[in-house]
This record gives C-alpha cells, structure tokens and sequence, in this order.
C-alpha cells in the first residue's frame, strides 16, 4: 500500500476507480493554456496572525517554463504573509457568458519565494510581467513593490461537469531543457514579430485561434508556444511540435502564417 503523502489538493479515493473522462478532454492541455491565458487570479496565503486562507485578487504573468510571478507591494496583507510562508495557491479562472462553474478553472499550488533585484532572473520576469501588465510599469519601480515566483508543486484542474483533473508540476509547466538559445533570443523575436509580422500575429489570433479581429501583438514566446494579447484580452497559439531554438522558431512561426492564410 502507498503511504506516502498526496500532493497539496489531490483526492485520492474520492473519485471511483472506473470514473473514465470524457474522450475529448484533454487537462494537461487546458491546464497549460490557463496557466499561460488568465491575467489575474485569486492569490490565497496563509495568514501570518492566525494561519487561516487569506484571499485576494493578483495580476499574473509567467516565467518562461509557466512558473507563475506576481508583483506585489510590502504593504500588501498577501506580501506580509509570503514572507512568513511562501505556501499559496493561485486559482485561474476562465469567465464568460452564463454560469460561472461551466467555464474551466485552474488552482495552483506552490510556494513563492522573491526574485532579487538585479538577479540573473529579474531582467527577464521584469520584461515578462510588464509586457502582460503595461500598466505596471508606473509602479514596479518603486522600492516596496517586488516580483515573487511560484515554485509548482501540483495543480487542479475543473474544465465542467466529469471534467476535472489532479496535475503534478510536470504536467502543467513548459520543459525548458535544452532551449538556453532560444530563452536568451525572446526579448528579440518578440520585437520582430511585433515590428515587422504583426499581420501574422492578427492571423494566428483570429484565423488559428478564433479570436475578434484586432490589433494583436505577441508578448511572449517559449518552446511549448506563443503568448498574445490585445487590451485586456490574452490568447495562447501552441506550437505543433516543442521548439527549442530560434531557427526551429521561425519556421513554426512561419508554418502557422502559412496555415491561417490557408483558412
């Protein structure tokens, strides 16, 4: 018999051992998209007064393996608690038309540690966050204000009804291994795509992707995919196969033009 610990939210032996999903559902992928989609989220830490759940809404953004990071500031309850303990979940909920427990949600849980300032990490979780939250920029300077990342231990996915999924970090974070060249060369093929094929970035939103018409710029890009957006509104394009260096980038990315153009 396994007596070792479940990971934080399984539920081992609640759910009947012949309790087959649904064909076409596919967590790992869900789970992924979520992760990479949802711009804010549902922050619970761990009151540092008494140690009951303390929730509040976060901005999110991602590392480049799907290690979510927040930004918050030393006067915020959610800080206080993270630097007594950096256990927490996040919880990514995805919202539309209708009731709100039909559309899919994704709890992770992990614990948060802080990014020091002008680590070999900041620069880029910097330019990561603000390329998903701009409106940061006006105060992610400030001393009080630090970025935290979430080391994942395990996640939770409910896509609906016999939708649900316990997931392990493996699961839902991207494989980095391998793709130092292609990690270094972001910053540059995200202005490139955004200078000179911003058509393809509308392309990818709206014929790929199903997304209204507009204009969508890339603002991240890692061996599982590319992250889009315009406004408020955040997509994420899947690469066919994991890429792992820039020439592998550009011809997915060409690829992909060439099949939007084809719809």
């Amino acid at each position: 018999m396994n007596t070792e610990t479940p990971l934080p939210g399984v539920m081992p032996q609640r759910v009947p051992e012949n309790a087959a999903p649904p064909a076409d559902f596919e967590p790992r992928v869900i789970a992924k998209t979520l992760l990479r989609a949802i711009r804010a989220g549902t922050l619970a830490t761990l009151d540092r007064n008494r140690g009951y759940p303390f929730a509040s809404l976060v901005n999110v953004a991602t590392d480049v393996d799907g290690s979510p990071v927040i930004l918050t500031s030393r006067l915020a309850t959610h800080t206080a608690n993270l630097e007594v303990d950096g256990r927490a979940s996040l919880l990514l909920a995805e919202t539309g038309k209708g009731d709100a427990l039909a559309h899919p949600r994704l709890t992770v849980l992990g614990t948060f540690t802080p990014v020091a300032r002008e680590s070999a990490d900041d620069a880029r979780i910097r330019r990561r966050f603000l390329a998903r939250h701009p409106k940061s920029e006006l105060y992610a300077e400030f001393g009080d204000f630090a970025f935290w990342r979430m080391t994942v231990v395990s996640a939770h996915l409910n896509g609906g009804f016999a939708r649900a999924a316990d997931l392990t970090a493996a699961d839902v974070l991207t494989d980095v291994a391998g793709a130092d060249e292609l990690i270094a060369s972001e910053e540059s093929a995200v202005a490139h795509m955004n200078a000179d094929h911003a058509e393809a970035c509308r392309l990818y939103a709206t014929k790929l992707l199903g997304a209204p018409d507009g204009a969508w710029a890339c603002v991240g890009v890692d061996p599982d995919g590319l992250d889009l957006q315009q406004g408020s509104s955040a997509l994420r394009l899947l690469f066919p196969e994991r890429v792992a260096a820039p020439g592998a980038l550009r011809a997915t990315l060409k690829q992909l033009a060439d099949r939007a153009r084809g719809k």
